[in-house]
């Protein structure tokens, strides 16, 4: 196969075009935008093992690696894999796209490569797996996306490389320009055997493959690799473009048998802090060795389905509202409409139960109607004396709403799932200040924080202040994140740059800080920064 590999390269690489664009299309930003939910899919021949995917190969002895490379595609035989079950209940959960891994770290392909042999088709299963991943989505109106991975610890392995991902030395397509040529001829692949490829996941250097996908289908939009794609956290701030948050059902990418899912309704929580900050959740999936998902996952799944079926107008086609959120209600706004969603999280809310609420950042106009989303206002069942319609009035003090919620979702008749309120022609009653993390300089023994209000919106006097915590890296992702800690609050009656000095945190400690602004009706935060 090696001595095959340099003809085969050549083949598939001569028909490139000669030119291609430079970045994602505007218009295809804004699509990708509309789309707010998918599935992320990973799944790779060390499935039966239970292990994390791939990155056991690295450190591991010659005789794992041997065994690795030569046992797991033996036993790789998914007898119950079904991916139009996947589609159906990714449809129903309100998944508009999904992201297969076409190619993880280990090397081994999971469509049909003329690159190596160590792919699907030489496996027990012997078919092309993204072939009928692909076919199955599309039949149910899902868009369609691969991931790719530029290492290749196969490829390292066959070519005499150590086993190893960055920031090592010589694990990149920048350094091996074989490993970019090997590269670019299976994202060619990938990209003219399966017709239209919506999105693109490249998890690592993307110089070269980036500019291959755009070159063999120039409308296609790359995520990570040319686009923010955080991993397993949410930013603290709104981004005004594209990008996408990366998260796992439960603790693990690929199948884990002990794995234990987070809660539908953090999920659901989740979908909506990224909504509300202008991103996209790309919410992952392992599926087992046989070929299925796991009860935990599926369960997830059609818990995060039933919310999804009532108020997936509120999570499709929107932007973030002039705040993110007022405390435990979080906005977002449907995209070129005034219609304004606020969604009721941490607070279960039983059936027949009547609440007012007070919004501070929102306006009504004699246009307005404000209803619970999923729900008509004018029933309850087996209490026909309750008219539960939504009532509203506006004042100095805010929007307030009285609402019932009339929709039994449970059988027990309670609802821990955020509730909806759908307002229309809404307007911003406030015009938020708007605050920057500036830099951090270590001096006379202490670190000095520095952040900066461009504008106190229509405040005369702010607080404004910092936050601090231990940062992660990328060898504690999967920790649990410390708290904010908070610096006092100094008052602020002009726009501009203010400082704290932060003491017991030396240089050789790992932080991260944000500033922050108390407005008289709210408290904001700029983004993060780690103290370097």
């Amino acid at each position: 196969m090696r001595n095959l590999r340099p003809l085969v390269l050549v083949a598939l690489l001569a028909s490139v075009a000669p030119c291609a664009p430079a970045a994602n299309q505007p218009d295809r930003l804004e699509w990708f935008r509309d789309q707010g939910f998918g599935m992320f899919i990973h799944w790779g021949v060390d499935v039966p093992l239970g292990s994390v995917i791939s990155h056991s190969l690295v450190g591991a002895s010659p005789d794992y690696v041997r065994r690795y490379f030569d046992i797991l595609p033996r036993v790789f035989n998914p007898t119950r894999f079904d991916p139009r079950e996947w589609a159906v209940l990714a449809r129903l959960a309100g998944m508009r796209y999904v992201v297969f891994t076409a190619k993880h770290h280990s090397g081994f392909c999971m469509f049909q490569t003329r690159t190596t042999s160590f792919n699907v088709l030489n496996t027990p299963y012997g078919r092309d797996i993204a072939a009928e991943i692909i076919q199955a989505f599309r039949a149910q109106g899902i868009a369609v996306g691969f991931y790719i991975s530029p290492d290749d610890f196969w490829w390292f392995h066959q070519n005499g490389f150590p086993i190893a991902r960055p920031p090592a030395p010589k694990t990149t397509t920048r350094e091996i320009p074989a490993l970019r040529d090997y590269g670019r001829a299976q994202v060619r692949e990938l990209l003219t055997q399966y017709g239209k490829i919506d999105v693109f996941f490249i998890d690592g250097p993307a110089d070269g493959l980036r500019e291959q996908a755009w070159e063999t289908q120039p409308d296609i939009v790359v995520t990570r690799g040319a686009i923010e794609t955080p991993e397993q956290h949410v930013p603290g701030i709104p981004l005004d473009q594209a990008w996408e948050a990366c998260i796992t059902i439960g603790s693990a990418w690929q199948h884990k048998p002990a794995d234990v899912p987070k809660p539908s309704t953090e999920l659901i929580q989740t979908l909506i802090e990224v909504r509300a900050k202008g991103g996209n959740l790309l919410l992952n999936v392992g599926p087992r060795p046989d070929g299925t998902l796991s009860q935990g996952e599926e369960g997830r799944l059609r818990d995060i389905a039933l919310w999804n079926f009532v108020n997936q107008e509120s999570i499709e086609a929107v932007r973030p509202w002039v705040i993110t959120n007022e405390g435990d209600i979080w906005f977002t706004r449907k995209k070129n409409e005034p219609t304004l969603y606020a969604f009721v999280t941490n607070s279960p809310w039983k059936l027949g139960e009547t609440r007012t609420l007070t919004l501070k950042s929102v306006r009504t106009t004699p246009q307005s109607q404000i209803s619970i989303v999923g729900q008509t206002g004018r029933i309850l069942e087996y209490r026909p004396d309750i008219i539960p319609q939504t009532t509203w009035r506006q004042d100095t003090a805010g929007l307030h709403i009285t609402a019932t919620t009339a929709q039994r979702m449970y059988d027990d008749r309670r609802w821990d799932k955020p509730v909806v309120l759908r307002i229309t022609n809404a307007q911003a009653a406030l015009q938020p200040p708007q605050v920057l993390t500036r830099a951090a300089r270590f001096e006379s023994g202490a670190w000095v924080l520095e952040g900066e209000t461009r504008t106190l919106g229509d405040a005369k006097s702010v607080g404004v202040g910092f936050q601090y915590r231990p940062r992660k890296g990328l060898t504690d992702m999967y920790e649990k994140t410390e708290p904010w800690r908070d610096l006092p609050l100094q008052p602020q009656t002009q726009a501009g740059v203010f400082t704290a000095r932060l003491p017991g945190v030396t240089r050789d400690q790992d932080y991260e800080f944000r500033a922050l602004v108390r407005h008289p009706l709210l408290t904001l935060f700029a983004s993060e920064k780690p103290l370097r």
